[in-house]
């Protein structure tokens, strides 16, 4: 990759995290409101779903930059996670560890029950659990996200 494109990519990766601190920020609000009502859970419910989505992007602008497709159709989240945690051989290191990946797959399960599960009840321990999952996320992307630049700027 030309410095100029990953400069650039560069620039977006650290623009999306800053938007995955923003929603953690807001799910954290969420949370201190409390976990008692439906509304309650719902609306916690609703922010990690977005926590996972701003995560699913940013594993997105890795994978147009290098591989410029990512599939299509229903299992396009899943091999999103797979491709992004698997290194190509002389294109790019991996760009998410093998920690990342299990807690994104999990949360990969949580966002499709939330997004597609109409009338369902949110359970607070079904919640609790992707709840904590959701706040190591953004660390975890941070980590990995030194780690794969640190592969194209070694000397910073």
């Amino acid at each position: 990759m030309d410095s100029g494109r990953l400069a650039g990519l560069t620039a977006e990766l650290k623009g999306q995290l800053q938007l995955l601190n923003r929603v953690a920020d807001r799910l954290q609000q969420r949370v201190a409101a409390g976990l008692d009502t439906p509304g309650q859970l719902d609306s916690v419910a609703y922010q990690i779903h977005n926590a996972y989505c701003a995560a699913e992007d940013l594993l997105k602008l890795v994978a147009h930059a290098f591989e410029n497709r990512i599939g299509a159709g229903g299992e396009w989240h899943r091999t999103l996670l797979l491709r992004l945690s698997q290194p190509l051989d002389g294109v790019r290191p991996a760009f998410i560890s093998e920690e990342t990946f299990t807690v994104m797959n999990v949360l990969r399960g949580f966002r499709h029950f939330v997004r597609h599960g109409y009338g369902a009840e949110i359970e607070v321990t079904q919640l609790q659990v992707n709840l904590q999952l959701a706040q190591r996320l953004p660390k975890l992307l941070a980590q990995d996200t030194q780690v794969f630049l640190r592969a194209f700027y070694p000397d910073e």
